[in-house]
């Protein structure tokens, strides 16, 4: 489990292919902590620690999570959002984020808001996702709250603050990014369907 609160931003050094695989090395601020077999989500992804090496270390996406995320669109140097799995007994500053992306979304627009920015994403609403206003959101590992919520599309408002610790700055209208809707809002929607 994770919160989508940011820990640190990933740098890319290394990208080998493995038959389906894909073997993803990572410099970061945060590696000297980790453990080989500890989950670290990146940009949302929940992926097993594989091997350190002092500042470095991998992890490995096979082809089921390259097919549904927005990792085979990685390149060497690009940053990537790093958290590391939350302890039991720790603050719940963002939202409950399993690390299991549920589809892509891509960047319609990018607009500056006299100090913050809104970002508006439009997804595949034939997966049967659906987002809430004012309800949770994950865009890339990041836990954020939904405005302007349609069918196929929602905005976020991004404060400084995450705009300059994320990879949101890096973000531009065509930018596919991974989504994890809220756990909860998936529950409702279950029971509304059951009619419970």
């Amino acid at each position: 489990m994770f919160t989508g609160i940011i820990e640190d931003l990933g740098v890319i050094t290394n990208l080998e292919q493995d038959h389906d695989n894909l073997h993803i090395t990572i410099k970061s601020n945060i590696t000297s902590e980790l453990k080989i077999d500890q989950s670290v989500a990146h940009n949302g992804v929940c992926l097993t620690v594989t091997s350190l090496n002092d500042t470095h270390y991998t992890v490995t996406a096979i082809r089921e999570t390259l097919l549904k995320t927005n990792l085979s669109e990685l390149k060497v140097n690009e940053e990537v959002n790093l958290e590391r799995a939350m302890k039991l007994g720790d603050r719940l500053d963002g939202h409950i984020v399993q690390g299991h992306v549920d589809q892509t979304a891509v960047c319609k627009s990018v607009e500056f808001q006299n100090g913050s920015w809104l970002f508006t994403f439009e997804y595949d609403p034939t997966l049967n996702n659906i987002t809430i206003e004012k309800g949770s959101i994950t865009v890339n590992g990041v836990s954020l709250t939904v405005v302007n919520s349609k069918k196929n599309e929602f905005s976020v408002a991004i404060i400084p603050y995450t705009y300059e610790h994320t990879t949101f700055k890096s973000l531009k209208e065509d930018s596919v990014v991974n989504l994890e809707f809220d756990v909860l809002g998936k529950y409702i929607k279950r029971l509304y369907e059951l009619k419970l």
